[in-house]
C-alpha cells in the first residue's frame, strides 16, 4: 500500500508519526487527500523554558520548521514520481491578510487524521507526545486510507496553560469542533506579547511556555 511506503519513508527520515486524512473544506481544488506529518520536539530544550523562551529554544524551533518544510517537499517529490499531484502546507506560514493563519490548519489536518486532538491552548496534542510537537501537512490526489478522526477528549481536568500563560490569551474554554479559534485563544494577543516581552530572544516570534506547563503524556 502507498500509505505504508510514504510512512516508512517520512519515519525512517526521522518523522515521529504519520497520519492520513479526507479533508473536503480545503481549497486546495481536487487535491483532498492529506498527509500530516509529525516531528517531535526536544524534552531537553522544552524543560529550560521557565518564564520565557529561551535562544536554544528559538533555533530549534526555527530548525525543526525547516526539518518539516524539507519532508513535505521530498514526500511530494515522490508522489509526482509516482503520476499524483501535491500541494504543500509550511510548518509556519501566514497568508496574505491572515497574519495568523496558515494555508490550512496543520492542527485540523492532524485532528481528522487520527493522531490526536486539540488543547484548551490551541494547541495539537499528539495521543502519544502531548503538546511537544510540530506540524506539517501536504495535499494530494492520490488516493489514501487513513484510521478516522480522533475523538477521544484529550484534555480535560487540567487548567495549567491558561494560568501559566503570562499573556492571558488563553480563556479556559475546551475545544469542540466548530469551535472559532479565537473563543478558546487569541492569536494575537499572544503575537503582541511575545513581540513586546520577548523581543531579545528570537525577535518575539517564540514563546513555548504553554507547551512547557501541558502535563498530557508526561506525568
Amino acid at each position: 500500500m502507498l500509505e505504508q511506503e510514504i510512512r516508512s519513508f517520512l519515519l525512517s527520515k526521522g518523522v515521529s508519526d504519520v497520519g492520513f486524512a479526507r479533508i473536503d473544506n480545503s481549497d486546495t481544488g481536487e487535491l483532498k487527500n492529506a498527509i500530516s506529518i509529525v516531528v517531535r520536539l526536544s524534552d531537553a530544550i522544552i524543560d529550560e523554558i521557565d518564564g520565557a523562551p529561551t535562544p536554544t529554544y528559538f533555533n530549534h524551533y526555527r530548525t525543526v520548521n525547516a526539518f518539516i518544510d524539507r519532508m513535505l517537499l521530498e514526500t511530494g517529490l515522490f508522489l509526482q514520481s509516482k503520476g499524483y499531484n501535491y500541494i504543500t502546507v509550511a510548518a509556519s506560514q501566514s497568508m496574505p491578510g491572515t497574519p495568523y493563519n496558515g494555508r490550512y490548519s496543520h492542527k485540523e489536518a492532524a485532528h481528522k487524521a487520527g493522531l490526536g486532538g486539540i488543547g484548551k491552548n490551541s494547541l495539537f496534542i499528539h495521543k502519544k507526545y502531548g503538546a511537544r510537537v510540530r506540524l506539517g501537512t501536504i495535499f494530494t490526489d492520490c488516493p489514501l486510507e487513513g484510521e478516522g478522526e480522533f475523538t477521544d477528549n484529550i484534555c480535560t481536568g487540567c487548567d495549567r496553560c491558561v494560568k501559566a500563560c503570562p499573556s492571558g490569551a488563553i480563556s479556559g474554554k475546551a475545544y469542540e469542533d466548530g469551535i472559532k479559534r479565537e473563543d478558546i485563544f487569541s492569536p494575537a494577543v499572544c503575537s503582541e506579547y511575545m513581540k513586546k516581552q520577548f523581543q531579545h530572544i528570537g525577535r518575539g516570534a517564540v514563546c513555548g511556555i504553554c507547551i512547557k506547563v501541558c502535563p498530557y503524556n508526561k506525568e
